[in-house]
């Protein structure tokens, strides 16, 4: 029997193994889940820094152990992969640790979290331990591979540690110099894809019942449908926030702040601290139709820059265009493959005569007009679905990017800060999912983000870069 319960151990041929660490979303706002490998010796110890295999680290130098990236499957499965080759294991390195962190939140947001170990070659799988007991956790010693009698064999631990990944390590005795916890760090390429057909967990035994648990530490506290409203001009009043369509976040008071759906019918938030020069002042417009048309913006808006929220329901492409003095096409600022996109644009309105824009599509969509005092400021982690505009008036800062790209993976992720002169700055770029980090000057700016897929923008302060930050 490969499935065991906690405690339990199996012996291994000592075949060539990938190992996955498995877990199903809890959708926007859930936590993020990495898988790391520890080589330790005799000791219990780690030999060195290279002896960790994690997000920023993917290979250990024997090549016996590497990370191999992210899948993901049908139902919201998703998959960390490490591949681990026992025959070359240098002979000092007795146990190979495999464990899970978590960012943004705790193990016990995690659904359908289990381990599985299955031959490299054939696929069949060789051990499959469930974690059904996770509570206030940051990372879990989910089980190890260990010699014995000149062969290897596996043992379910599941041990909670709730001082994330660097505490989880320190109990192997891996540090950090201090000089690398503040350095920031370079660029890694993106590990090779995996394919995207995860194996189910099988049900636990209905007769197997868990050993006594051992002692972890304790505890830290810690159908949508495009609306259709009339197209008409309304004042400002400063309205509730309107709540994320298709999201379900978790109820934390310090947890990630969802992006909005694009409002209709009033702000989505307060005033953000953009200077009042900034974007002109004007009552909401919104109007909704099926398929190509012209948008005319029955509102008197002043010269500067205008939000457009775009929502549509269905698939296919989706672009805003604005047209000129003569009714033709002048600037796309708005366009996506996404399904059931709702994003939203700038448009730097020449104030000369009423905004008017070319919607492309082959759906029912809605498009409402708001000024930039609406916009949601980036002074917490922020999660969205393609196409955004966010608000940044504070200091300098850094800010941690990860993109998880189209339904293949694929696909660009790119911010630019648009000054209030019109000057646009390059401040990320990447293609394909992955993570990285980016310098952000001082405010006031718009950041505009163009994105194939969801993400996520952590906002950091300065220099706290360093070892255990993700660099992709």
């Amino acid at each position: 029997m490969t499935q065991i319960i906690k405690g339990g151990n199996l012996p291994l041929s000592g075949e060539p193994m990938r190992v996955a660490v498995v877990r199903r979303s809890g959708g926007p706002g859930s936590p993020e889940v990495d898988a790391a490998a520890l080589l330790v010796d005799a000791s219990g110890k780690v030999r060195g820094q290279g002896d960790l295999v994690f997000y920023n680290q993917p290979e250990h130098a024997g090549s016996g152990v590497r990370l191999l990236g992210n899948a993901q499957g049908e139902g919201g499965v998703s998959a960390d992969w490490l591949e681990i080759d026992p025959g070359r294991i240098e002979p000092s390195v007795e146990r190979i640790v495999i464990s899970a962190s978590c960012d943004g939140g705790t193990f016990g947001q995690i659904r359908d979290l289990y381990m599985q170990a299955v031959s490299a070659s054939a696929g069949e799988q060789l051990a499959l331990y469930a974690i059904e007991d996770a509570t206030t956790e940051t990372a879990i010693l989910l089980g190890e591979f260990y010699r014995r009698d000149g062969g290897w064999k596996f043992r379910a631990v599941g041990q909670g540690y709730a001082s994330g990944l660097p505490g989880l390590a320190a109990d192997f005795g891996f540090t950090v110099p201090d000089e690398e916890l503040g350095d920031e760090a370079a660029d890694e390429p993106d590990p090779e894809p995996l394919p995207r057909t995860l194996p189910p967990a099988p049900p636990l035994p209905a007769d197997a019942q868990p050993p006594v648990a051992e002692p972890a530490p304790e505890p830290v506290p810690q159908a949508e449908a495009v609306p259709q409203p009339q197209a008409a001009p309304q004042p400002m009043p400063v309205a509730e926030p309107v709540p994320a369509v298709d999201s379900d976040p978790v109820a934390k008071a310090d947890g990630p702040v969802l992006a909005p759906a694009a409002p209709f019918g009033g702000p989505a938030f307060p005033r953000n601290a953009l200077p009042v020069d900034f974007g002109p002042e004007f009552p909401y417009f919104e109007q909704s139709g099926e398929g190509n048309e012209v948008i005319h913006v029955e509102v008197d808006i002043p010269a500067g820059f205008v939000v457009v929220d775009v929502a549509v329901k269905g698939d296919g492409y989706t672009e805003i265009i604005t047209l000129n003095h003569r009714n033709r096409d002048d600037t796309s600022i708005f366009y996506s493959y996404i399904d059931d996109v709702r994003g939203r644009c700038i448009t730097d309105h020449h104030g000369l005569a009423p905004l008017r824009m070319r919607i492309r599509t082959e759906n029912k969509w809605t498009v409402s007009v708001r000024p930039v005092s609406t916009l949601q400021e980036l002074n917490d982690k922020i999660e969205g679905r393609g196409p955004d505009v966010l608000a940044h008036t504070g200091d300098t800062m850094d800010i941690g990017i990860r993109h998880r790209g189209d339904e293949h993976g694929d696909g660009v992720f790119e911010v630019k800060a648009l000054r209030q002169n019109g000057k646009r700055d390059d401040v990320f770029y990447k293609y394909d999912r992955g993570r990285g980090s980016a310098p952000l000057t001082e405010g006031p700016r718009l950041l505009l983000i163009r994105a194939s897929g969801a993400w996520t923008i952590t906002p950091r302060p300065v220099g706290s870069g360093g070892f255990w930050n993700r660099r992709r």
